[in-house]
């Protein structure tokens, strides 16, 4: 176990310090965070609205929903300025922190992201009228904002802030009297780059629409983000995302935090897209989203260490290992981990490296097979990461009662994989404890 150990510091380690300081990955993952409030608003909106309706459809209870009604439609208004807009934010998000991380204007780097994105979908969309389609020219569809141009979003956001941050740097700008308030300095010296960026993004666009015959979002939609997005779907690669996240906390770093730009970009645009169809009452397409992940498999966070915190009340003899996890105990049930992963530790820990790795791997493949065979519904709303397990993936699943249970026994399983560790790691302490220099009573 040492040996695997030191070879992943060896190996491993190195990688996870070249991906966390790579800007641009960085820049990916306070995006995705930065618009967490849209994304959970809109989620909210569908929580409600799916309670509404299924008090009506399921309970009977005609005079509550009629009641309801108003709130119904104020969800859908909500809908409306969160998902139906999501990558729009995206866009302006991640235009500013990778402007930001690059050391230039952050707003300025925002304008230009959004204005890449308007320029990179197309200005063209489709009517049915009276039976006839009619198309519409200087029109945007409203859904090329939401979930299908968020890889659009992304690639031609940072194309643009790039070239503006360039053009920054080699101080290609006006050259005006120094006397101007700050922010007015800042526009005019954003103003020549900003541009730059923005006629190079339209020149991109153009050459790739006349030379094809399609605007490039509809390409990148058609051509890598849906093929992407339904590969995310293979338990292969569900599988590895967990095994990465896992390696990478172990050794200290978040796991989280290091792999949510490929978490967010393929899982998270396909639970959007499950979020967008239990709002219209349809069935979800996508068995495994980002949130299925905090669900069933990191119930108290990365590794599901709320298991171990149980299994160490329950079991352990040692009372600086019950201390620990004690004062870690109402964290971990609303999914913060840092107090026992490094209070215990469990990080860098070999004891504790096989199921802090195998548990998670267990759960997901257990939860993807019910997921597969239809016992659960999929997850459909972004719940808060600090919802309690059991909580959190009943609302995930849209009122699910199965989810509950498929929860409870994989908080079971996770136990069982946990408690053998924590005897062992009692057994390994108590040997390595110092012995008394005099064992003879005189």
């Amino acid at each position: 176990m040492s040996r695997l150990v030191t070879w992943l510091e060896d190996y491993i380690l190195p990688l996870a310090n070249k991906i966390g300081q790579t800007h641009w990955l960085v820049a990916l993952r306070d995006a995705f965070v930065s618009v967490m409030p849209i994304t959970i608003a809109g989620s909210l909106a569908v929580l409600v609205k799916s309670l509404i309706a299924a008090a009506k459809t399921e309970l009977g209870w005609h005079t509550f929903a009629w009641a309801m009604q108003p709130l119904s439609l104020v969800c859908n208004v909500v809908w409306r300025g969160t998902f139906a807009l999501f990558a729009l934010f995206l866009s302006m998000s991640l235009g500013y922190h990778l402007a930001k991380s690059m050391e230039v204007d952050p707003v300025a780097g925002a304008i230009v992201s959004l204005s890449s994105l308007a320029m990179s979908i197309a200005n063209l969309t489709k009517l049915k009228v009276n039976g006839k389609i009619i198309s519409i020219h200087k029109a945007f569809n409203i859904s090329q904002f939401s979930t299908t141009g968020i890889f659009t979003a992304i690639l031609f956001g940072s194309i643009g802030v790039t070239i503006f941050a360039l053009c920054f740097r080699a101080r290609i700008k006006l050259h005006l009297s120094a006397n101007l308030p700050y922010a007015e300095q800042m526009a005019f010296d954003s103003l020549i780059p900003a541009i730059i960026a923005i006629f190079c993004v339209g020149m991109i666009n153009f050459v790739f629409q006349t030379i094809t015959g399609t605007f490039f979002g509809n390409w990148l939609l058609n051509s890598i983000q849906t093929p992407l997005v339904k590969l995310g779907q293979g338990f292969g690669m569900v599988m590895l995302v967990t095994l990465l996240v896992q390696i990478f906390s172990f050794f200290g770093f978040n796991g989280l935090s290091v792999w949510a730009p490929i978490l967010d970009s393929i899982w998270l645009t396909a639970q959007n897209v499950n979020v967008t169809a239990a709002r219209a009452g349809k069935e979800a397409p996508f068995i495994w989203v980002r949130g299925s992940f905090d669900a069933f498999a990191w119930f108290g966070g990365a590794g599901g260490t709320l298991m171990l915190i149980v299994a160490i009340l329950l079991f352990s003899k040692r009372s600086d290992y019950r201390t620990i996890a004690k004062v870690a105990l109402a964290p971990g049930i609303f999914n913060i981990n840092e107090p026992i992963i490094f209070g215990l530790p469990v990080v860098l820990n070999p004891v504790y490296f096989i199921p802090f790795v195998v548990a998670p791997l267990v759960n997901v493949a257990f939860s993807y097979g019910v997921s597969m065979m239809n016992l659960v519904n999929p997850v459909q709303v972004a719940v808060p990461a600090v919802v309690p397990p059991i909580i959190g993936p009943f609302l995930a699943c849209n009122y699910d009662w199965r989810a509950i249970v498929l929860s409870i026994v994989n908080m079971l399983i996770a136990l069982a994989i946990w408690t053998p560790f924590v005897f062992a790691a009692d057994k390994i302490a108590d040997s390595n404890a110092p012995q008394p220099y005099f064992t003879r009573q005189y």
